[in-house]
């Protein structure tokens, strides 16, 4: 675990290859574990399949929640022990757990409500609605021990320690793999629970990664104890983090929201174009988790010596950040294009799934460049307590221009299912430029107003 002198003292690449590799290698487990879902969803009908592509908005939901929290808080907390200000930190470890439980209940409860009109409204077979209500439904009832993992992770993240988690995806993807099959096709005397076996065996496997991670957390020097004074909401230290962590959810909100889009607008062209989408979309997701874990290495690195005062250091930590990300994505959408037919056919026999499928991945391999200039810009946002740029940013390129895009390309040019996403890749590329050119800006005036407000006090 790297304390905060080693965080606003090492050289950045040292930093980033010593906090990414972990937080990358544990993303990958994470999306394998998605995977294994998606492969046991096909085993049991292309209705199941088209199902879990549905509930992937609703379940993106809980996940927004989840990266705002961790997101956000280590960000809060890394500053704290950037400026030395260990009771600060504490207080924010324990009002991040208490905000966990909060968020939960509030997003369980409007899931159970609102579910099944949600999925209604993108159409397609009763079938496919009725199985993704039934994973849906067990996915909201165990938001709080999500929720309550990643406040716990938020804590290790700010402190450098990326391998815990990592080490509980491992193996809670090999537990995944053991417990699908039980519960979906049933074994001695547990029944065979079909699609929402799928959500029992993740529920499972989240409530004892809790424990563990309550447990790891316990051994740091922010420590979670359970004392009544320990939970007492300070009102200031609550609304830092309501603040930095609502934009954030918000703007993954708004992701999802994307999601949905491109599901209803897809879904004209049936399951089969649903069920390609989201198959590769769930595998794509594997070659964006080294960006995933660089933008996770820059909120704590730039977020410490944010609040130690460093500022070359962050300017450092984004540049070679974004470029390294960018040479990984070069090299990853190179194998996404040789391999898009495979990949598909790794989930489905449906030739028709395996065309629209590969069809996307094809279009996405020349997207994907662009990806790490949004993560690790929206990395720089919360490492500077800018999250609201984060909202902006996504509400344009996940929906406002995404809807325009597409509704012409459909409903004026007539366009197929492919000439969506080539309307996608440019959008992506032009937007770009435009958030380099905003982190560029928002660094330099950020620093001149902190050096203004050191000078001055």
């Amino acid at each position: 675990m790297e304390n905060s002198s080693t965080i606003t003292s090492k050289p950045i690449i040292q930093l980033l290859k010593k906090i990414a590799i972990p937080a990358s290698t544990g993303s990958i487990f994470q999306t394998l574990f998605n995977i294994v879902d998606t492969f046991f969803a096909g085993k049991i009908s292309s209705d199941a399949l088209a199902a879990l592509a549905k509930s992937f908005p609703l379940y993106f939901i809980i996940i927004s929640a989840g990266i705002g929290i961790v997101a956000g808080c280590n960000s809060l907390i890394s500053n704290s022990l950037g400026q030395r200000n260990r009771f600060a930190a504490l207080i924010y470890s324990h009002h991040t757990f208490i905000y966990s439980i909060l968020l939960s209940i509030i997003i369980t409860t409007l899931g159970i409500l609102f579910s099944y009109d949600i999925l209604k409204l993108m159409g397609s077979s009763s079938e496919s609605i009725i199985l993704a209500k039934k994973y849906t439904d067990i996915i909201f009832y165990g938001t709080v021990f999500f929720l309550i993992l990643t406040s716990l992770n938020a804590i290790l993240y700010s402190q450098g320690d990326t391998k815990t988690y990592r080490n509980v995806l491992i193996v809670g993807l090999f537990a995944n793999i053991l417990l699908n099959p039980i519960f979906i096709f049933g074994f001695l005397f547990i029944p065979a629970f079909g699609i929402a076996g799928l959500a029992i065996s993740t529920i499972l496997i989240q409530f004892f990664a809790c424990v563990y991670l309550y447990y790891k957390v316990n051994q740091t020097i922010l420590k979670i104890n359970f004392k009544t004074e320990s939970f007492l909401i300070r009102k200031n230290f609550f609304l830092n983090i309501f603040n930095q962590c609502m934009p954030i959810t918000f703007a993954l909100f708004l992701v999802a929201l994307g999601s949905y889009l491109i599901l209803s607008f897809i879904s004209v062209f049936g399951d089969e174009a649903v069920a390609g989408y989201g198959a590769a979309v769930r595998f794509e997701h594997i070659f964006t988790l080294p960006v995933i874990g660089l933008n996770t290495a820059v909120i704590t690195i730039a977020g410490q010596n944010f609040g130690a005062r460093r500022y070359d250091r962050v300017r450092e930590t984004y540049k070679k950040a974004t470029f390294i990300g960018f040479l990984i994505m070069c090299l990853s959408g190179i194998v996404i294009f040789l391999l898009s037919e495979f990949i598909i056919s790794l989930f489905t026999n449906d030739l028709e799934v395996i065309k629209f499928g590969s069809n996307y991945l094809r279009i996405a391999a020349f997207i994907g460049p662009i990806y790490p200039v949004f993560f690790i810009s929206h990395a720089l946002f919360t490492s500077l307590k800018k999250t609201h740029y984060i909202f902006y940013s996504n509400l344009f390129r996940m929906v406002i221009l995404p809807f325009i895009i597409i509704w012409i390309i459909l409903n004026v040019y007539e366009g197929y299912f492919q000439d969506i996403f080539y309307g996608l890749l440019f959008m992506n590329w032009l937007f770009g430029a435009v958030v380099l050119f905003i982190s560029r800006a928002l660094m330099i005036k950020t620093f001149k107003e902190q050096k203004k407000v050191f000078f001055v006090f």
